[in-house]
């Protein structure tokens, strides 16, 4: 999952928010029609709360960790194998709890070429926003993720001929204006020294990686709606053929000689940061089920706010006033915009 957080949160994204206004994060087909959620009568359940919980601090925690990781110098050279690995890692945990003896979902195979493009594009979906972690401030990675929601929205316009409602564009608006701020003053030098929080090449791999999840959103709706999948059976049958693909481009990207001299710490935290993404990716699908997805999307927000909030008390940098000012533009613009949406939605 990204693992822009990773690939699994990435893959639930698409289906909660989809619910929220048809077009958050990626205009994504309606999925085949899902359990009502159950609750009891005094509000949400326990199992709820905890899965909120658990993904919330899973998804935080994943952050931190990926970027530790990166900050090995060498493995910033090996962002193929590092997605391979958690793409291997959700395979692996798709398939077991995909299994009768625990049923979480019912597994559906579909062709390997028909899967193909959408796996291709799913490589590009998960390393370069994690290139861009490795270059950039955890603020400036996590704001970025935002603008996500925008592009698609222009994608959509463009090739689909799909238009926003007005009041939602300019809640997009916003959200723009508040990433250029961040943008600017996060890349400038801070204390007098050359040090930056995010580098010219973090900002290229953010935009870039945007735009990659943008296509790869626009996809899963027609891939929802001609392979007659939901999100886990696409992921099942997407996450084996892009690490298939991943063994032919590795040899080309990455430094394989580099994990040679990976100290035990560092492979502790790549298989801490594996295992965190079988807990967001499990925990992701229990809070769609018990709660629906528009309180899915507000665990969302919520998970940008902390992370933010967390970068800012355990980071090394102080925030300035431009970035603060560009952080509740974006996401007072995203949280406006999901109300926006989920409010003309009910009419």
């Amino acid at each position: 999952m990204a693992t822009t957080e990773t690939l699994s949160k990435e893959a639930f994204e698409e289906d909660d928010e989809h619910y929220v206004d048809a077009e958050e994060k990626g205009l994504l087909s309606e999925e085949p029609p899902m359990a009502t959620p159950k609750l009891d009568r005094t509000g949400l359940s326990s199992k709820f709360w905890l899965s909120a919980g658990v993904n919330t601090a899973s998804t935080a925690a994943i952050i931190f960790v990926n970027k530790r990781i990166f900050e090995t110098h060498s493995l910033r050279h090996a962002q193929v194998t590092f997605a391979a690995f958690h793409f291997s890692v959700t395979a692996t945990l798709l398939y077991v709890v995909s299994r009768p003896s625990i049923g979480l979902f019912q597994s559906k195979r579909v062709n390997i070429l028909h899967i193909m493009p959408l796996a291709l594009g799913m490589i590009f979906n998960v390393v370069l926003p994690n290139a861009s972690l490795a270059y950039s401030s955890i603020q400036f990675y996590q704001i970025m993720r935002v603008l996500v929601t925008p592009c698609v929205c222009a994608l959509n316009f463009l090739v689909l001929r799909v238009a926003t409602p007005r009041m939602a564009v300019a809640t997009l608006v916003l959200v723009c204006v508040g990433v250029g701020f961040m943008s600017y003053f996060d890349t400038k030098p801070f204390g007098g020294a050359q040090a930056k929080g995010t580098t010219p090449l973090g900002v290229v791999f953010a935009f870039a990686g945007v735009m990659a999840t943008a296509v790869y959103t626009v996809w899963i709706k027609k891939y929802h709606a001609v392979l007659d999948c939901t999100s886990m059976q696409l992921l099942l049958n997407q996450a084996p053929v892009s690490v298939l693909a991943m063994l032919y481009i590795i040899p080309f990207s990455d430094d394989i000689t580099v994990w040679h001299d990976v100290e035990w710490s560092t492979v502790l935290l790549i298989l801490l940061s594996g295992g965190l993404a079988c807990l967001i990716t499990v925990t992701q699908f229990v809070i769609i089920h018990e709660a629906g997805p528009v309180s899915s999307t507000v665990v969302g927000h919520f998970k940008t706010c902390l992370v933010i909030l967390l970068s800012w008390v355990f980071g090394s940098k102080t925030f300035r006033g431009g970035s603060v000012v560009g952080i509740a533009l974006a996401l007072g613009g995203i949280t406006s915009y999901s109300a926006v949406m989920h409010k003309l939605s009910k009419k």
